[in-house]
Order: C-alpha cells, then structure tokens, then sequence
C-alpha cells in the first residue's frame, strides 16, 4: 500500500512539473481562461486518472504493485517463470534478439497457448532456431479448429506435438487456403494418412513448397512407379517439392553420362532420394565410378548407392584400401563383387573385415592408410565460388 501510494505522490509532482515547461499557447488555452492561477491549473490536472502500474494478485490474495508483487518486468522474466532456464533464454535470444524488446503480456498469452500443447522451453529453442519470428505470429488464429484438424491428421497428440517442432509453421500456415489444399491433393494421389504423416515429419517444407501440375504428374507417370509400390509416396512427394527446372536438370545430367531417358526416369522409380542429389554430387560420384574404378554405367543402374555414397568418406578411401591389401598381396582382397559388398558396408563392419582381420602391424598400416585416404580433401573446395541458384525443392 505504502508503495501505491508513494506512486500517486510521484505522478502529482510530474504533473505540477508541467507548469514549468509548458509553453506559452498551451497556458493561455481556454479552458484555463487568460492568466490562469495556478489553483486552478491543479484543479484541472486532478481530472485526469493517475496511470498506477498494474496490480497483481499475489498467493495470500493481496494486491501488489510493480516489483512487489513479484510479476515479469521483461520477456527473460517471462520465459523464466515459463520454465526456461538461463542457458535456454540465452539461446532464444541469440536467435532472435528482438525477443528482449517483446511486450511482455503479448508473450505471456502465446507461451500459455504453447503449454496447453505440451511444449517446453527445450522445445521452444529447437521451435526459435527453426523459425526465429514464430513467436511474432498472430498463433490464437483458428487455433482450436487447427489443431481439431491436425490431431484427427496426425493420430494423436503425441505425433502432433512432435511434428510442430519439426514444423513451427503448422501453427502459422492458413488452414483452408494451405494445409487442407495440400493434404487432399496427397489423398487424391493415391496417399493414406499413414503414408502422409511420414512425409510430413520427415519433410518440414512439404505444406508450403508442395505443387502439382501436369508436368509434374506426367514426370511420375514415367517413373513407371506403382501406387502399390513401397517408393511411391517418396516419388510423389519430392516431385511435387521439386521445381520442374530442377527436375530437367537433374535428368539431362545423367543422360550426359551415357543413360537413356528411360532408364533415368527407372532409376527415380526404383531409388527416388537420387532426386535429392545435387548435379556436382552425381557428376563427381559419376567421374570416379566410370573413370577411377573402371565400372560400367549399367553398375550404376543396378546399385543406385554408388550415387548416394560419399566419395570423399567412403567411395575413394575404400578403394585405395582394396588397391593397397592387393599390393601388399593380403587376404581377403576387395576385387569384383567383393568391392561392391565392401562399399555398402557401414564402417565398423568394414574396418572388422578387411583391416582388423590382419595381424596388429599390419592391421596399423592398414588403418593408418585408410584413415590417410579418409583425410584427404577435395582439390580446390576451400576456394570453390558457391552458386546460389535459389531453394531446389
């Protein structure tokens, strides 16, 4: 009480402060007639409210005023008392600095709504870094016919909640003019919602980058992929987020190499993440298969992985491996179908199979000798000039 009252003292004074620096036109107004007394311009002062800060109710019930009371006085107060720690706050606002400046009842009201949901400060990092100005969106919009909608598409809350750290944007996107648009057109191509909900936690963009024309469909088509077919669902879905320039692109590109349009368009079907290869990735994986390794383009054809591995990490350190064991006139050596097999191989199973087999001072030369190979850097990456060509999907 005696703070409220040390408070109205403080805004009278601020006010009679006003007599000595008005200007001249506002103390001859009318309402204080010609040559006001001063009587009379604190009367007309004491009919305006006094702007008290905002009392709140503490646990006994009692009202208190300002810091008294204990309530936020800024954004880091708020998230706080909303369950973040200190290392979290900071983080949220190295990602979005604006953040300190926020109000602070406006982001109060939004942290509620995102507890109703059941995310915590943990997920609020992973939501901020994701989508630093998602916490500047209007989130009340449609909310409960939102999230009526996307629990009956998701299965559960569960699935929901871990879908909207995957993708903030689910709270954000316009629910009849975006996702519901999106999501029939997948049901009208043959989806389910169980293959749907996949698609959508495994690719955040699909709602918004989603677009199927009949170029589009006609590409699909000559994939020769089933709907019954386990890869259709990835076939369709990294089409319809492909730009159709992209598309071109990526299918002249290995033409360049020898392979008929159809076979190209075979190889989408049977391996559809070869869509999420850039051009450079397949041209240089391409060189080394066909140039290096001495293989035919139809191995590519018939093991789609010599495309997706890495060359740096995986493809070329392995066969220098296999070229050293037959210098060094080991056994097992890595020759014919063996070099494939040993391509595939995850790393430990192919450390254990080809270099811990050997006695140990073989084994260290060995292992010296491939982790050499593994260390050794593209030529010339450190000064590529990066082409930004805008968003491929």
């Amino acid at each position: 009480m005696h703070s409220l009252i040390h408070s109205n003292m403080r805004a009278r004074f601020i006010q009679l402060g006003f007599l000595f620096r008005a200007p001249y036109s506002v103390l001859h107004h009318p309402v204080f007639g010609p040559k006001p007394p001063i009587l009379n311009l604190c009367r007309y002062w004491a009919t305006f409210p006094v702007m008290a800060p905002p009392l709140c109710e503490t646990p006994d019930g009692a009202a208190s005023v300002g810091e008294d009371r204990g309530c936020p006085n800024n954004s880091g107060d708020v998230l706080r008392s909303w369950g973040c720690s200190d290392t979290e706050i900071s983080k949220i606002f190295h990602r979005r600095p604006a953040l300190r400046k926020a109000d602070v009842h406006c982001l109060q009201s939004k942290l509620n709504l995102l507890s109703e949901l059941g995310l915590t400060g943990s997920h609020l990092v992973r939501i901020i870094n994701c989508r630093p100005r998602f916490l500047s969106n209007n989130l009340k919009q449609c909310l409960d016919e939102r999230l009526e909608y996307l629990e009956a598409l998701f299965g559960s809350r569960e699935a929901l909640l871990k879908a909207i750290v995957r993708n903030p944007s689910l709270l954000t996107y316009d629910l009849h003019d975006k996702i519901k648009p999106v999501v029939d057109a997948y049901y009208q191509m043959g989806f389910t919602r169980k293959d749907l909900v996949p698609m959508l936690l495994s690719r955040p963009t699909l709602i918004p980058r989603t677009s199927l024309n009949d170029e589009k469909l006609d590409f699909i088509r000559r994939t020769g992929i089933s709907k019954d077919s386990k890869m259709y669902k990835y076939v369709v879905t990294l089409t319809a987020i492909s730009r159709i320039e992209t598309l071109h692109e990526k299918l002249a590109n290995l033409e360049k190499f020898g392979f008929s349009e159809q076979e190209v368009f075979g190889l989408f079907g049977r391996s559809p993440f070869i869509l999420t290869l850039s051009v450079d990735k397949v041209q240089r994986n391409m060189t080394f298969v066909l140039g290096t390794m001495k293989l035919s383009a139809k191995a590519v054809l018939d093991h789609p992985f010599l495309l997706l591995s890495n060359l740096e990490a995986v493809l070329k350190p392995r066969f220098l491996l296999a070229g050293k064991i037959e210098d060094m006139d080991l056994v097992p050596q890595i020759k014919g179908p063996l070099m494939l097999r040993a391509l595939r191989m995850v790393e430990m199973r192919f450390v254990k199979a080809f270099i811990k087999c050997h006695q140990n001072a073989v084994s260290d030369e060995l292992m010296e000798f491939y982790t050499n190979a593994k260390c050794v850097k593209r030529l010339a990456e450190s000064s590529k000039k990066t082409v930004y060509k805008g968003f491929p999907f």
